[in-house]
């Protein structure tokens, strides 16, 4: 490759370029084949070679390609935010688009403090969240994520206004003997214990994923737990804003992770998937009764980024809504098949404490033995992701997941047309990977 001026993520380690996509399956400038497993971020949910996305953001191009919203609506962004609302659960009535997760949770955030200043509730400025959460890597999203790693270098930066209860994580946090219910009780009750302490009239929002995401491993919430935290907030008067940048769009078998919960939050926020890679795009769902206030108040969101609501990304977004809708029976299926061969090769393994996730949004996590994480300095998630590749197989590591600085897992988010060989030809390369590792 010639000499490079793009500016990487980590100057240390060269990567190949990709020259194509051919379904679950990027191929290398030199030929060689790469098995998705966890469609670059959980991204790709329609794989590399969809035509129908690009073919849809291409003719909004050829009609127009830009159009500022302070001028402008158009026919792709109201088509999108339709189609959006009318699937979301309870009274998510308006859609706020932007270019990534990152811009949408910053959007919420935002959108939650102006609606309480409109009602007359200014004093309402904390939002709480949970340790070993992320939300996205602005100031505002980085705020209120709760992985110390990821915070530690701007934390000089961040708001003092976000405040932070134990993550939701029954198999790290669960006590000996503690069912499931049980805890999931206890966790919720930590939320009541935060608003007291803060003062329940300063409270603005809780902010959480739906289920955890790329920095504790896909772990879902044990049944029970989302009830009482819709209840809590409702009690206590602030929103509840859920985060489905990374498990929302079907990829744990569902457009909105939270149905499954039997809650609708105040705000949810949507990404990755929602533009199946094709464009980049991100939305902020709200309520009525939000857009109610600041319509029928000052008028004027205080708020805005230059490519809000792009049209080629409303239109590739209203294409992947159909397409992924049309996946979603493979994907519960495929999902439920991967999950059944993972635990069926490394349920037993030494160095596999936990594999556990939902649809098709898996983590695994590492451990010397029992729950007992690795030396943070031995990176385990960047070489058991490393030797993936090696063999031709992408999957996504990351640490921390155990308190924020140990613990190791990586992320199986495949896209939504794997086939059950696909899966087997994961189980084979991952199985070749660990054993290098381990």
């Amino acid at each position: 490759m010639a000499e490079s001026y793009v500016f990487p993520r980590d100057g240390r380690v060269a990567v190949p370029v990709a020259a194509r996509g051919e379904g679950a399956h990027i191929v290398g400038a030199d030929g060689k084949r790469y098995l998705d497993g966890c469609g670059g971020a959980a991204v790709s949910c329609l794989g590399h070679s969809n035509a129908a996305v690009a073919k849809a953001a291409a003719a909004q191009m050829q009609k127009l390609a830009y159009a500022h919203t302070s001028f402008f609506t158009t026919a792709a962004a109201e088509e999108l935010a339709r189609e959006l609302t009318k699937r979301a659960p309870g009274n998510l009535r308006r859609a706020y688009f932007v270019s990534g997760g990152s811009e949408a949770m910053e959007t919420a955030l935002k959108l939650a403090r102006q609606y309480f200043c409109e009602k007359g509730e200014s004093e309402r400025k904390n939002f709480v969240a949970r340790r070993q959460s992320y939300h996205g890597n602005t100031l505002g999203a980085l705020s209120v994520g709760g992985n110390a790693a990821r915070r530690a270098l701007y934390e000089p930066m961040l708001s003092p206004c976000a405040h932070f209860v134990p993550p939701c994580h029954y198999w790290r946090e669960g006590k000996e003997g503690e069912s499931e219910s049980e805890y999931a009780a206890r966790a919720a009750n930590e939320l009541e214990n935060k608003i007291n302490e803060l003062g329940a009239e300063t409270v603005a929002a809780f902010v959480a994923e739906t289920v955890g995401g790329a920095t504790v491993g896909a772990v879902p919430p044990p049944p029970g737990y989302f009830r009482r935290i819709r209840e809590i907030c409702d009690r206590n008067g602030m929103l509840l804003i859920l985060d489905e940048v990374m498990c929302g769009m079907g990829r744990t078998g569902a457009l909105f992770a939270c149905k499954k919960e039997g809650v609708a939050p105040d705000i949810v926020c949507l990404a990755k998937g929602l533009g199946a890679g094709v464009m980049p795009i991100g939305a902020a769902l709200c309520g009525e009764e939000i857009y109610d206030a600041l319509a029928g108040g000052s008028g004027f969101f205080r708020h805005g980024h230059t490519y809000c609501a792009h049209p080629a990304a409303c239109a590739a977004g209203l294409a992947a809504l159909g397409e992924i809708e049309k996946l979603l029976p493979n994907a519960r299926a495929v999902g439920k098949q991967l999950m059944s061969l993972l635990k069926e090769n490394f349920g037993a393994h030494p160095n596999v404490g936990d594999i556990r996730g939902r649809g098709m949004f898996i983590g695994m996590e590492f451990t010397r033995e029992g729950k007992t994480p690795f030396p943070a300095e031995k990176r385990i998630h960047s070489q058991v992701q490393r030797a993936a590749f090696a063999e031709g197989l992408m999957v996504y590591g990351a640490g921390g997941c155990a308190d924020g600085k140990e613990g190791d897992h990586i992320l199986i988010a495949p896209p939504f047309i794997f086939s059950g060989e696909n899966a087997e030809e994961l189980t084979q390369k991952l199985s070749r990977a660990l054993t290098k590792v381990f």
